[in-house]
């Protein structure tokens, strides 16, 4: 079969695939090891799966177990994989002076969700201008913190590692040298870090299309498109429900020794990571069942198309709640904010989410016939799906077929659960017959 051929989601999904290998045949040499053994194969390739993929979930603490060239690495790939290989791909064609083709234009579009192919390279080149200076200024922020502790070089370092970690909504963190899987425990109460890596999630996890049409609409919400409407509108939504839960929820459980101030703070940074960042300033096995349950609805959500984060998106949960709502009400249209949505953005947001539940379905039973807990299965397989990166703590300890599992649902997740159904699925030209009309009871 000719490259020509291929779809846009069939190239998507080979380049994220090789892209992946790469990484983890480049993790598993000894020099990207402190102890200059390397690692296996298949932990190598877990990890730079999830770091392709932007999730976190790790089997080794990244900073006791990987090098300085293990650690660049791995960042290297957490850019890529939050941008988008093809937004990679097009920088270095720009930076030559290289016309930009058709074909590479549609695919453009693909990669960063954009909703048409003219000015997809005018996005391309602000998300690029748009990364570098989110991430310069959270490294900034960052090193006002890092640098005192950690000294110049290790804690500018760290400033760039955890900014961009941050940015792409990886979840990859430096702070075992502190102490092994600590995330960003030792600084719940800080909330200069706390607040740079929320605020590098949210402008990460909203959309480079949405930062777009901001930009566009010169922050006029009057002018905006109805998709930046509903992504704002349920970001703040979503972030608002969570902080109030995790507040409620954990006031005499995690949080019970703190103060007011620091207990919302660590409230709201729990409700922004399960979109889907990964860092975490409380211990995630210690949180009540009532946090956890609303920590795997939020991954569930996740963030926006077009960002670097994962879930089912925002969206997709807007539709099908309009939807829900139109149909209890006896109305014949779907509307979002006076706009009327089509037949077909309806049928791909619930075909997507089925496909999505089936996936995870099929990752939690692995890992349940594995010997785990359906409650820690549950919240592993979800984090998985939607390159979220939190764990209650099993990740190091998975047989070798359950990280398989999860390798397999972190790349659908970050490709997207559908795009990798249709990129595998045999394409049939039905033509314009049509089966008779039949009826079935439903509910």
């Amino acid at each position: 079969m000719k490259t020509r051929r291929w779809s846009a989601t069939q190239i998507l999904s080979l380049g994220f695939a090789m892209l992946i290998l790469l990484g983890g045949l480049l993790l598993s040499l000894p020099i990207t090891s402190r102890s200059g053994s390397g690692v296996p194969f298949l932990s190598a390739l877990f990890t730079s799966t999830s770091a392709t993929c932007v999730t976190g979930l790790v089997v080794y603490d990244t900073w006791t177990q990987f090098s300085y060239f293990g650690q660049a690495v791995i960042l290297l790939l957490i850019q890529i994989g939050g941008l988008g290989f093809m937004a990679v791909a097009i920088l270095f064609s720009l930076a030559i002076g290289r016309r930009i083709d058709l074909r590479e234009r549609s695919l453009l579009a693909e990669a960063v969700s954009s909703m048409q192919v003219g000015g997809v390279v005018r996005l391309v080149r602000r998300m690029l201008i748009g990364t570098a200076l989110f991430e310069g200024t959270g490294t900034l922020l960052l090193a006002i913190r890092f640098v005192p502790i950690f000294g110049m070089g290790q804690g500018i370092w760290f400033s760039v590692f955890h900014s961009v970690s941050a940015f792409c909504n990886a979840g990859f963190d430096l702070m075992g040298v502190r102490s092994p899987f600590s995330s960003l425990m030792s600084f719940y109460d800080d909330p200069l870090v706390i607040l740079t890596i929320a605020a590098l999630i949210v402008t990460g996890g909203i959309g480079f299309v949405v930062w777009n049409d901001l930009i566009e609409s010169r922050f006029r919400f009057k002018d905006l498109h109805l998709h930046t409407r509903v992504v704002l509108f349920s970001t703040v939504v979503l972030l608002l429900i969570g902080t109030i839960a995790f507040a409620a929820l954990e006031y005499d459980g995690t949080m019970r020794s703190m103060n007011p101030g620091i207990r919302m703070l660590s409230a709201f940074f729990q409700s922004v990571t399960p979109r889907t960042a990964g860092f975490n300033s409380l211990d995630i096995a210690s949180l009540s069942d009532g946090s956890k349950f609303v920590t795997m609805l939020l991954m569930f959500i996740g963030a926006a198309p077009g960002g670097t984060g994962g879930g089912i998106k925002v969206t997709t949960f807007a539709v099908m709640a309009a939807s829900v709502l139109s149909q209890l009400r006896a109305r014949e249209d779907v509307n979002l904010f006076h706009f009327r949505l089509e037949a077909e953005a309806i049928r791909r947001a619930f075909c997507g989410v089925a496909v999505y539940l089936a996936m995870t379905a099929g990752g939690i039973l692995i890992l349940c016939a594995q010997g785990q807990p359906l409650t820690a299965a549950a919240f592993e397989a979800l984090s998985a799906i939607g390159t979220v990166g939190l764990t209650t703590g099993i990740t190091s300890t998975l047989p070798a077929m359950s990280k398989i599992a999860i390798i397999l649902l972190m790349y659908a997740g970050r490709v997207g659960s559908l795009t990798v159904f249709m990129a595998v699925a045999q394409q049939k030209n039905t033509g314009k017959l049509k089966n008779p009309a039949g009826k079935i009871i439903v509910g």
